[in-house]
This record gives C-alpha cells, sequence and structure tokens, in this order.
C-alpha cells in the first residue's frame, strides 16, 4: 500500500513528460500570430500577411497578423515580449530591435533575453541616391563635391534615429565630410523632396528608390550591402570604398523566449520551405528584403549578436546620445 503513492506520482510524471512532444506534434492546432511593429498596408504588413498565408496552407490553421505600430518599434517589441511561448506567437521584427538597445537609455523589453530567432527572412539593402542635377555620377565624383561644398549639400533621411539616417551619419564621418542632414517623418517625402530638388541626396532602401532610379528622377551612386542588390547590378558597394560599412536593413522571425525548441525547429523549416518557392522570394523582393538563407535557429543567434556589436560600432563612431 506504502508503494502505490509513490507509483502514482511516478505515472503522473512520466506522463506529462510525454506530453510535450506531443503537444508539439500536434502543433498548430489553432491559429499562429505573426505580430509586427508597422501599420496596416506598410510594406512589413503586405509581407507578413503573404507570408503567412503561404505558410497556412501547409500548417492548416490560419496566420492573423496583429500590428503594433509607431514608437521606434518599441510598442510591437513589447507585445511580442510578452505574449505566451506556447509556439503560437511571433514577432515579425526589423533591425530595429536591436538598433533601439543603443539609441535608447533603457527599453522596456530586452532583445537578447526575451526573444529566440526562429527564422531569416531577409536584408533589406539600402541605396545612396541624388537628384540627377547634383554634377556627380560616382561615389568619388559625390566625394570631391561634398569636400569642395562643406554644408551646402542636404540629406533626406526618414529620422536621424532610422537606419538610414543613421547610416547617413556614419558615411559622413567615415568620408570626412559635412552636409546638412534633414529627417522627415517616414521615406516617403524625404524621396520625394530628393527628387523635386528641395534636398539633393537620399539614403533609402533598395524597394523604396529602385522605380525612381529606373525612371531616371534619382541616380543610384553606391549600396550599402557587400553584395550587388539586384537590378542594380553595377551600383558598387560603399564597403569597396569603406570596408567597415556593411549595414542592411533586414527581417527575421522571433517567439518570445521559453518557445519550445521542437516548435521553432518546425516554424523554421516551414519558412524555408516556403522561401525557396521563386515566386514567393521575387514577390518578397518586391516588398523590401532579399532573400538568402533562412539560417538555422543556431547560427541566427550569432547573426543576432554580430548585429548589436555592429551598430554599437555605428553609434559610437556617429557620437549619437540615447535618448
Amino acid at each position: 500500500r506504502g508503494l502505490m503513492p509513490v507509483l502514482r506520482a511516478f505515472s503522473v510524471m512520466v506522463l506529462c513528460l510525454v506530453a510535450v512532444p506531443a503537444a508539439a506534434q500536434n502543433w498548430p492546432n489553432r491559429p499562429v500570430k505573426f505580430i509586427i511593429s508597422q501599420p496596416p498596408g506598410a510594406g512589413p504588413d503586405i509581407m507578413a500577411r503573404f507570408l503567412g498565408e503561404r505558410l497556412s496552407r501547409g500548417w492548416g490553421q490560419s496566420v492573423v497578423v496583429e500590428n503594433r505600430p509607431g514608437g521606434a518599434n518599441i510598442p510591437g517589441s513589447v507585445a511580442a515580449a510578452k505574449s505566451a511561448p506556447d509556439g503560437y506567437n511571433y514577432f515579425m521584427a526589423t533591425g530595429g530591435i536591436l538598433l533601439n538597445a543603443h539609441t535608447f537609455k533603457s527599453l522596456p523589453y530586452d532583445p537578447d533575453k526575451d526573444f529566440v530567432p526562429v527564422a531569416f527572412i531577409g536584408k533589406a539593402p539600402f541605396v545612396l541616391a541624388v537628384n540627377p542635377s547634383l554634377p556627380v555620377n560616382n561615389l568619388a565624383e559625390l566625394l570631391a563635391y561634398l569636400k569642395a561644398n562643406p554644408g551646402k549639400v542636404s540629406f533626406a533621411s526618414e529620422g536621424t534615429r532610422s537606419l538610414g539616417g543613421m547610416m547617413g551619419e556614419y558615411f559622413k564621418v567615415l568620408a570626412g565630410v559635412k552636409f546638412e542632414h534633414v529627417p522627415y517623418n517616414g521615406a516617403a517625402a524625404g524621396i520625394q523632396d530628393t527628387i523635386v530638388g528641395r534636398t539633393q541626396m537620399t539614403l533609402q532602401s533598395a524597394t523604396s528608390v529602385s522605380p525612381f532610379i529606373k525612371a531616371g528622377k534619382l541616380r543610384a551612386i553606391a549600396v550599402t550591402s557587400s553584395r550587388p542588390v539586384p537590378g542594380m547590378d553595377n551600383v558598387p558597394p560603399l564597403k569597396a570604398t569603406y570596408p567597415n560599412f556593411e549595414y542592411v536593413g533586414w527581417y527575421m522571425l522571433y517567439a518570445p523566449t521559453g518557445t519550445a525548441a521542437d516548435i521553432v525547429q518546425r516554424v523554421n523549416r516551414d519558412v524555408d520551405r516556403v522561401l525557396r518557392d521563386p515566386e514567393v522570394a521575387q514577390k518578397l523582393f518586391e516588398l523590401g528584403p532579399v532573400v538568402e538563407e533562412v539560417g538555422t535557429p543556431e547560427s541566427l543567434r550569432q547573426f543576432h549578436k554580430e548585429e548589436h556589436e555592429r551598430w554599437a560600432r555605428l553609434v559610437k563612431a556617429t557620437g549619437i546620445q540615447p535618448e
């Protein structure tokens, strides 16, 4: 009789251990949520819905996109960090998740402790472009012009602490040139003012400026990625002149810390399968990212660490003080 309670307790423990992988095997048995920190209709929102729709075909469950826009991506990051780590909540994050750690004195989330990387979606290279009336055709001519006309050229960005804005400040430091930095509330206004000549130079995502470069309304000078940008294969990388300059925006699927490792692996494999479809890769490029490798949860943790260090160096070099 004294042995029975022990055996019952042991049986319960065994059942609990068996239940963990069983739950993972049954995943998903209800809708999956993608949290994003951009508004409905923005490129990342369209991208998340498109990717979610493709994944839902294999999962047999819908993917719901929850928009938490504004606030330098902080509201979306907090919502994702606090979501249940049950395998049904994911954060479609941009590089801003790490950049914020270096531009704010404190954050209501910890990008290292609150998230685990799941799958890499793609990189979003930026393009240094000028108004065609500026008498420059390449980087060497632009540098010569800026040095001959210190402070006379205006540079448009979507904000001093945005990816493009901070890259512009870093370019200023590396090149040893002076220009007026004009921050805008969003990319579109800065691009339009560069087209009409109110500003003469801008650094924006390849997707946002590509149509205007093709139409001759802007002239591409250099790209921020080490690889050529599709459709701008002859535009050289800034890294060729400045070896430390390799910065791109990116999109990565994260899960809240505590999400079961086998579910993370399953989602990683499924995203990889979807992104290998050339039609999907082309559609995503039209929306922003250039698809490369999905990576593994292990390799993505290393990428996360390296990006942290990369942005720390940039912020330190530009002298921008955390708010």
